[in-house]
């Protein structure tokens, strides 16, 4: 589940809330999942991978993540991001262009103290995208950090949230005959604007 909260009162967000909505209904399994891709300026790379998605607030998307990450060093080099959602159950994609930045600190902390103590433990003794000799090097560092009830009472200052704000939504609908529906929103001098695209 996705927690949606102040959401901001202009069309692509209203369309969001309806198809989330509907495929809430039809209880689309991890309708969270959201695939993230961003750019490394130092070895003109491309890369992307799944996050779940845990806010959408007034225009912010919310995930967390390792600030030691790959993917963190990515969003340092190049703070521009494309994104997409797919819900099968209501045949629904949801394409993104945003640029991306840490969340507020008070936000992350405040996310962390709600999070099962499975979960932090993980944020805490996890180095994302290291070298390790093995999985159960792997094991064996997060049963430690998880039986430290001290260690896990504050959230490590590496791991925290990101927020993007998109300025650009296309809404995907599918159909049968491949007479797709597709809504692009786009930010113009700070209104959006409405195109309706070929399939």
């Amino acid at each position: 589940m996705i927690s949606i909260f102040n959401l901001e009162k202009s069309p692509p967000y209203e369309k969001f809330q309806k198809l989330y909505d509907d495929a809430i209904k039809l209880k689309q399994p991890s309708i969270e999942a959201i695939c993230i891709s961003s750019y490394s300026k130092n070895l003109s790379l491309v890369d992307s991978r799944f996050v779940n998605l845990k806010y959408v607030r007034e225009n912010e998307w919310i995930f967390f993540s390792n600030y030691n990450s790959v993917k963190a060093m990515q969003f340092d080099e190049h703070n521009q991001i494309s994104a997409c959602m797919y819900w099968h159950k209501t045949d629904t994609q949801i394409r993104l262009k945003a640029k991306i930045k840490k969340s507020d600190k008070n936000f992350s902390d405040n996310h962390y103290i709600k999070r099962e103590i499975s979960k932090n433990a993980l944020a805490h003794s996890s180095n994302q995208s290291k070298i390790i000799n093995s999985y159960d090097d792997v094991k064996n560092k997060y049963a430690k950090c998880l039986n430290d009830e001290n260690l896990l009472i504050k959230r490590p200052e590496y791991w925290g949230g990101y927020s993007f704000v998109p300025y650009q939504i296309e809404f995907w609908v599918g159909n049968p005959n491949r007479l797709n529906y597709r809504e692009m929103h786009e930010m113009v001098d700070e209104s959006w604007t409405k195109t309706i695209l070929e399939p």
